[in-house]
């Protein structure tokens, strides 16, 4: 490996989608996993980048990353060891793209998905990028090929999951370009393929590739730059207070942990900003916190100090206030840091280091707080419309508005309320990240709060009416195809288990199945599941009128109802 050349080049997307590449994901590769989440953050950054300048000959260059490559000099081939999700997603994002510009811009962006064949090269009519086997045939029909993109509104239940991602994906992305105007969607093709880079490292031996990866993806900037705002920080103090100030950054982070508090750095530059990060986390922290706060004394004792401070209660829920409010304080705590996000942290550190609040406002704000978060996720907010809103939430604090005013950043609107009660009437269960967090917050409004969900990695959501029962059970007696259908993944029909017991109580008949829930358990058996037990039968107008029920019960817990006023 000694011997071995490496090359590192920055380049166009349109440079990189040319016959001098043709990327190839090896079998030993992960399945695609982008959800449409992370498709959605790559979409609006490059929408909110090609905007930023009146005219693309002024646009700033952005860059999208790296992808690392096996590929000898002077050949096309180019197995990908690290950016296959990237490379991917870009792909679906160039094909939907293609089905909604002009015919000049379509053919231009064809050429970008496929090579055509030249017979003096000696090449065939190919995809610039091949999926793993499993895959692309998929890929090539539905996404790569115009004819089978137009089918994808069509396609059902696809399986495995990397399809599914894929579907999803470009689906969310066709909708997403659907809202945009013809001109605007030319300029962003404009601005991807022109402006757009990515650094490509190559290497023409897998170890020596191997290792680059490797190393990018161990020695970060995200390990080491609070080490370099420490420099810049400290050394900005003078000499002879820069001790008394180095051993109050080092307690500090001692106290978080080294990863912890380089997350904090993160959420103090969001309680700035008040925007999605778009360029490196240095290079925002300087502009968003220490541009604001440039003396070093300042920002430590006044920024630094409280605000980690409050990310350990907030993250570790543990405020100690001394009264009856700091239970359910800590207890809202640990709901928030069940969601699948952390972008509610930086308003909640932002109100907890406010040395003027006490518990009862602490308490109000939070339970505000896990409402619209609880919505957001309900409602499948993506990513870069959570930061908005928070950033908004953010800039009524910082502007000492009236949080509970119903038209405050902080509030569900009549319309998020109608949706969030639509989403909650409809099939949770499909949407994995919601279903578990959704039924153990009923299931605790169902116990009055007073139940600890400690073990929820333990935690299953089960589904009583099976899923697939057998042809000759009793299920198929009690519930029609069509009912089966319609209610078997909505909330009347789940329940809590341990995984344990999930795994037993399968497509038992409903008799049997109840015993299998309520055998002993460490820990006491949930509301939910116990309610079953009470019930003699489980038939659509039983599963109608717990429906109604249950619905009813997040609705309180939540204030769903249109005209529910802010906590008081």
């Amino acid at each position: 490996m000694a011997g071995t050349k490496i090359q590192a080049a920055e380049h166009t997307v349109g440079e990189i989608f040319t016959d001098d590449y043709h990327f190839t994901i090896p079998r030993y590769q992960r399945p695609y996993a982008w959800t449409t989440d992370q498709a959605g953050e790559m979409f609006d950054d490059l929408l909110a980048a090609s905007r930023a300048k009146d005219s693309l000959t002024e646009a700033d260059p952005y860059f999208l990353g790296s992808i690392v490559l096996v590929k000898a000099e002077k050949q096309a081939l180019a197995e990908v060891v690290d950016g296959q999700q990237r490379l991917t997603t870009l792909t679906v994002l160039l094909s939907v793209l293609r089905d909604c510009v002009s015919p000049p811009f379509a053919a231009s962006l064809e050429s970008r998905l496929f090579q055509k064949g030249d017979p003096i090269k000696q090449t065939a009519d190919q995809p610039r990028l091949r999926l793993r086997d499993q895959d692309q045939g998929f890929f090539e029909k539905y996404i790569q090929e115009r004819k089978g993109n137009a089918l994808l509104p069509s396609l059902t239940n696809v399986r495995p999951d990397s399809r599914a991602r894929l579907v999803e994906n470009a689906l969310q992305l066709k909708s997403r370009l659907n809202e945009l105007e013809m001109v605007e969607r030319e300029r962003l093709v404009s601005f991807i393929d022109q402006h757009t880079y990515l650094v490509v490292v190559s290497t023409a031996d897998f170890e020596s590739a191997y290792r680059i990866f490797s190393v990018l993806n161990e020695r970060g900037l995200d390990l080491t730059h609070t080490d370099i705002l420490k420099a810049e920080i400290i050394g900005s103090i003078p000499d002879a207070d820069q001790d008394a100030y180095t051993t109050k950054w080092a307690h500090e982070e001692d106290d978080l942990g080294r990863n912890d508090f380089g997350d904090l750095f993160s959420h103090i530059r969001m309680v700035y900003a008040k925007t999605k990060a778009r360029e490196s986390i240095l290079k925002e922290f300087r502009a968003s916190v220490l541009q604001r706060v440039s003396d070093g004394k300042k920002f430590i004792d006044d920024v630094l100090v409280p605000y980690s401070d409050a990310f350990e209660v907030v993250t570790r829920a543990s405020y100690a206030g001394g009264d009856a409010d700091a239970e359910a304080i800590n207890r809202l705590l640990g709901w928030l840091k069940l969601l699948d996000n952390t972008d509610w942290i930086p308003p909640a550190i932002s109100y907890f280091s406010r040395p003027t609040a006490d518990s009862a406002e602490l308490l109000r704000f939070l339970a505000e707080l896990e409402r619209l978060a609880a919505s957001m996720l309900v409602r499948r907010v993506d990513i870069t419309r959570r930061v908005e809103r928070y950033g908004r939430v953010l800039d009524w604090m910082e502007s000492d508005l009236d949080l509970y005013a119903d038209e405050s950043p902080l509030q569900l609107s009549a319309e998020e309320r109608t949706a969030t009660t639509t989403k909650l009437n409809a099939e949770i269960y499909t949407v994995t990240r919601i279903r578990l967090y959704v039924l153990l917050r009923l299931d605790s409004a169902l116990s009055d709060g007073g139940t600890s969900y400690d073990h929820s990695p333990l935690i299953s959501v089960e589904h009583v009416l099976p899923q697939s029962p057998a042809v000759d059970s009793a299920w198929t007696t009690a519930f029609t195809p069509q009912e089966r259908s319609y209610w078997v993944h909505r909330l009347a029909n789940l329940v809590l288990l341990s995984k344990r017991k999930n795994s037993q109580a399968g497509n038992l008949e409903f008799e049997v199945k109840k015993t299998k829930y309520f055998e002993k358990t460490s820990w006491p058996p949930f509301v939910l599941t116990g309610q079953v037990l009470d019930s003699p039968e489980w038939t659509p107008a039983v599963l109608e009128g717990r429906q109604e029920v249950l619905l009813k019960v997040l609705g309180n817990l939540w204030r769903l109802d249109p005209g529910s006023p802010a906590v008081s």
